[in-house]
């Protein structure tokens, strides 16, 4: 058995969203004639409670198009230290926007608001402006933290004091949703664009979706072609978004279940520890005290994949392809390794 804990994005569409694939009506999305993508589009809008969406081939390019449909060259924005948005997107803001980025500290990935407050700075012939503070939730380096709906509001009152944006990066927001047993749409509100992904929990092969007002979206699917994430017959992958948005969000609570049963059974382990603060969806890391590739090879062999996130982290992140019996098999493979 192979147990493939390294990421929720190693997901394989199921045959029904395969089916869905086969049954899809096509067009040009390019031409602005694909139907299943128009769908999709309007089904992600009234998900996140937004005026319109636009679908685009990956998370990073939904969030690089919402930093540039709120900010101009030489303005600042104000990011988590950790963020995705600054670790894995190779320096877009600055490349794609033209804009200083500055990072703020957290408490697993959620920001204290009168931080966020302190760090604005005002345009003057010195200084750059703050125009757009970037939330993410959950927040994957932080272990898939959520951030509360107390602070995403104290984040919107903080924006709107000063005329900031907020662009919530919600990769995960489904999962963010689960966690706190609201809809996405309650999350959403407090931003005026978030973005999700469709190939991490939700199942599909490709795709992202931004979100936000009709005027900003007509200039993303600007940015989308100058980018390069326009596509053709994208109704093909827009099915998959589809039957993902109708099926596989409410499933999304069992991944959340697993993650904490397999952090129980591995906190205290002989040589491992978990801080359970941060086991809040699906997504579990382990203090290793020793070299935590030693401790990913070991598990390797043995059929569980993860990942070694640090000197001394794993990563263990749970998901559609990993069942009860999957989750049974990793944890005795983890009780065999560190007794």
């Amino acid at each position: 058995m192979i147990v493939d804990l390294r990421s929720d994005t190693v997901t394989r569409p199921p045959r029904e969203m395969l089916d869905a694939m086969l049954a899809a009506e096509l067009g040009d999305d390019v031409l602005g004639d694909d139907p299943t993508v128009h769908r999709l589009e309007a089904m992600a809008a009234e998900r996140m409670g937004k005026e319109a969406a636009v679908y685009v081939p990956s998370g990073t390019m939904a969030n690089q198009i919402a930093v540039q449909v709120w900010t101009q060259p030489g303005d600042a924005i104000l990011v988590e230290q950790d963020a995705h948005v600054l670790f894995y997107e190779s320096g877009g803001p600055g490349v794609h926007s033209g804009v200083v980025t500055f990072t703020l500290p957290s408490d697993n990935g959620v920001m204290d608001p009168s931080v966020v407050e302190s760090r604005i700075t005002k345009a003057t012939e010195h200084t750059p402006g703050t125009t757009l503070l970037c939330v993410e939730n959950t927040h994957n380096r932080a272990g898939g933290t959520v951030v509360p709906l107390e602070f995403m509001r104290a984040y919107r009152e903080v924006a709107d004091r000063h005329g900031l944006r907020v662009h919530l990066d919600g990769a995960r927001i489904f999962n963010a949703a689960a966690a706190l047993g609201v809809e996405a749409k309650q999350i959403a509100a407090f931003a005026d664009t978030v973005s999700f992904c469709l190939s991490k929990g939700l199942s599909c092969p490709v795709g992202s979706l931004v979100c936000g007002p009709a005027e900003k979206m007509e200039h993303a699917h600007r940015l989308r072609k100058r980018m390069g994430g326009a596509m053709r017959q994208a109704g093909l992958l827009a099915a998959c978004g589809i039957y993902a948005l109708d099926n596989l969000v409410e499933r999304l609570a069992d991944d959340h279940r697993r993650a904490r049963e397999f952090a129980e059974h591995v906190n205290g382990r002989d040589g491992l520890c978990v801080d359970f603060d941060t086991v809040q969806t699906n997504i579990v890391r382990v203090r290793t005290d020793s070299p935590a590739t030693d401790w990913q090879k070991r598990l390797e062999e043995k059929g569980v994949r993860c990942f070694a996130t640090g000197p001394n982290s794993l990563r263990f992140v749970f998901h559609r392809e990993v069942d009860d019996e999957q989750t049974a098999f990793a944890k005795k493979v983890l009780s065999e390794i560190a007794g």
